[in-house]
């Protein structure tokens, strides 16, 4: 799956993308989703306790590598202010880099195109922290 080198590649991208917002990104590798994607992102999102952040502007890329799924989540507070069709650019990002087998990459610029549209409703504020870790999760 991905090496520590990749993991430390998309840890660094979600720490820049956090820079530009006070929303708060996190990455979740599955090997393998046996059902749906959107379901298994949903049970990710609060095993990791996402919905604790005071904004409620916790987003998750899910994405299981072997099958191919991905799944785009934002928590509550997201939710209320975006158009339905917020995540399609970040999604397309992930597919364009994902059909040449490039995981790191599309998984580096997913969250840079997340962190650029959550700047756009969650500007990074002054004393800003960071409420969730940048660690990626997996269940490989």
């Amino acid at each position: 799956m991905l090496t520590e080198k990749d993991k430390e590649v998309i840890q660094e991208a979600v720490a820049n993308a956090e820079h530009k917002t006070s929303g708060e990104i996190r990455v979740h590798i599955d090997k393998i989703c046996e059902g749906d994607p959107v379901k298994r992102a949903v049970e990710v999102f609060e095993e990791l306790k996402m919905h604790e952040t005071a904004l409620r502007n916790g987003v998750l890329i899910y994405v299981a590598l072997s099958n191919h799924k991905l799944a785009i989540i934002g928590d509550k507070g997201i939710n209320e202010l975006v158009p339905s069709n917020f995540w399609d650019s970040t999604r397309d990002t992930l597919i364009h880099h994902f059909k040449s087998e490039n995981f790191v990459t599309g998984l580096e610029a997913a969250v840079n195109e997340a962190g650029k549209q959550l700047s756009a409703f969650f500007p990074l504020q002054e004393g800003d922290a960071n409420e969730l870790s940048n660690e990626i999760s997996t269940n490989e």
